[in-house]
């Protein structure tokens, strides 16, 4: 953890540098459509893009037809924020509700544009405390925003949740959730439900206990906080030895999904902590899981675990994406993700069973999944103190945290893939609030199954679980996928190019210029006045140069900076 300190220097660099020449601000704004819950209940079919994943199913899908295989090659930029001097990871989503766009930049400062014109509208700088960057485990990601009423929401590094007025940017309301520097951060987008905002925590390499919270949108106050680590007398609790829950990790990072027709929240839950598993035995509920949630109450209705006793930190964080699936001639409300432990899951999202479970990557840690529809960890590939493993996928997984996207037309969900192994060794820990809390060592290394390919997009067959495409690619593929109902799939590149795909063969058919750093944000599509928009942020950084060691090096000066780009077809 010695790079703690560069990280250090690299987020108050941006915030220093984060002062760039801005056009003035207009008296007259545009209309703002106020945002109800029947519109977010429908986000699917709205001409924006309302949330983090499109819609409440997560699926990334945009239903605009105006740009296809045949003329997307006339697609150009149209319009480009201002670029953003932080040397940190860009990986927020555009939200857009009318002709308002929302984005997010690392260290917390908030723009919206005139998503039609590109001019600037309202912005504001959020300042953390010296004290935030001590626990930031994996760069200073701000992940976007949500929209309720006529309001915007946007979490802090600092573990604040702020509500702004929409049309002017004013501060409403600022609440406090934890205290910065003793292991909690917030990274990811909220999620709106029924008037309460909803988030989770970050911060399991350093032991501190994950939780979810639900606040009264219009006040802030909370409403509901759940641990996603049980004590011992919740139910779950006795899966830890004694006292480990305290500071058992579980972080719930990511943005969760919900499903209207059955009032039920999905979220996902990280690593627990320490990292290495021999310190303790047991399930270790809730870390590496799917829970099934009261959005009223946070009251858990059933939970799936993707791996027990992990010691590889395979988060169980990726986005639960909600679609209905046919299997074995079975017909299924499911949720599918691609986790990070290297397997593609399908999961009734009524009752949390198992339909299938199906490795996407090649996979040494898990041995298959057993009769209770449980993945099966491999003995020989845990570490143990003095004991060196090598197994695959490695820590960042088959899939990391970027979207990926499900197409109801072609029946596939596309999966950004990382295809990349390490060593593990376990070394002596103990828990100290504010410190990393691993028990571990370890170096990616190349993978011995494609030892020239780090990264892939590959489309999987829902029927199946079984690919049907991969586009391949030496780099790591650390950007986010979009499909559209046009017959396209969109994703970013290392090398800082927007590509576009045949959601059917995988061909590329479009590349965009470069864009002057490297993506690792996910696109979004929206229309205005019957046009179709692209639009994404440029901007490397992440968790790729923070953690791949030597496998990293061809990317160690790639340029950084971020910058929103805009794209339509060329009339």
């Amino acid at each position: 953890m010695t790079s703690r300190s560069l990280r250090l220097k690299s987020c108050l660099l941006g915030s220093a540098l984060f002062a760039f020449a801005l056009p003035a601000l207009a008296m007259a704004q545009p209309a703002y459509p106020v945002v109800t819950q029947s519109r977010l209940d429908n986000a699917a079919h709205s001409k924006g893009w309302l949330m983090f994943n499109r819609s409440y199913a997560g699926d990334d899908y945009a239903p605009f037809a105006q740009i296809t295989p045949k003329n997307v090659g006339s697609l150009k930029e149209v319009w480009s924020s201002p670029k953003v001097d932080i040397p940190n990871g860009f990986e927020d989503a555009p939200v857009i509700n009318g002709d308002y766009m929302f984005v997010t930049t690392p260290l917390d400062h908030i723009m919206a544009f005139n998503a039609k014109s590109g001019k600037l509208l309202w912005k504001y700088d959020y300042t953390n405390p010296q004290a935030t960057f001590k626990t930031l485990c994996c760069d200073t990601d701000n992940r976007g925003v949500a929209v309720y009423d006529d309001m915007v929401f946007m979490g802090t590094l600092d573990n604040h949740m702020l509500a702004f007025d929409a049309k002017t940017g004013k501060l409403l309301w600022n609440t406090a959730l934890e205290e910065p520097g003793i292991g909690y951060s917030i990274t990811g987008a909220p999620l709106v439900v029924d008037g309460k905002v909803i988030i989770g925590s970050g911060g399991g390499e350093y032991g501190a206990r994950g939780f979810i919270v639900g606040l009264d949108a219009k006040t802030g106050k909370l409403a509901w906080k759940l641990y996603t680590i049980p004590s011992p007398a919740e139910p779950g609790g006795k899966t830890w030895p004694a006292g480990a829950y305290k500071h058992g990790g579980g972080s719930p990072w990511m943005t969760g999904t919900y499903d209207p027709a059955t009032k039920t929240l999905f979220w996902g839950v990280g690593n627990p902590g320490p990292w290495l598993a021999t310190m303790r035995p047991g399930k270790n509920l809730y870390s590496d899981s799917l829970l099934a949630m009261n959005p009223a109450t946070g009251k858990i209705k059933w939970h799936y675990q993707y791996t027990r006793n992990d010691t590889w930190d395979y988060d169980g964080v990726n986005t639960p994406q909600l679609t209905n699936i046919k299997y074995e001639g079975k017909s299924y409300k499911a949720i599918i993700e691609a986790n990070r432990n290297g397997y593609f899951y399908a999961i009734n999202r009524l009752n949390g069973k198992l339909i299938y479970a199906k490795p996407f990557v090649n996979d040494t840690s898990i041995l298959g999944i057993d009769k209770t529809g449980h993945a099966i960890n491999n003995p020989k590939t845990m570490p143990a103190l003095d004991k060196q493993i090598f197994t695959c996928p490695s820590f960042l997984g088959g899939k990391n945290w970027w979207p990926g996207a499900v197409d109801p037309q072609t029946n596939m969900a596309y999966v950004p893939t990382l295809h990349a192994c390490m060593t593990m060794k376990g070394v002596p820990t103990s828990y100290a609030a504010g410190l990393p809390y691993l028990g571990e060592t370890f170096e990616m290394k190349p993978d011995p199954a494609t030892p020239n390919e780090l990264g892939s997009l590959q489309a999987i067959d829902l029927s199946t679980g079984k690919q049907v495409w991969q586009f391949t690619s030496k780099e790591p593929w650390d950007a986010g996928a979009m499909a559209t109902s046009g017959g396209l799939v969109f994703s970013g590149t290392t090398e800082g190019t927007l590509d576009a795909f045949d959601a059917k063969t995988g061909k590329l058919v479009w590349t965009s210029p470069n864009l002057g750093s490297g993506i690792i944000a996910d696109p979004v599509s929206y229309e205005i006045d019957g046009k179709q928009y692209i639009a994404i942020w440029s901007g490397w950084g992440g968790v790729w140069p923070l953690w791949s060691g030597k496998l990293g090096a061809s990317l160690a000066t790639a340029p950084r900076g971020g910058q929103l780009h805009v794209f339509a077809l060329n009339d």
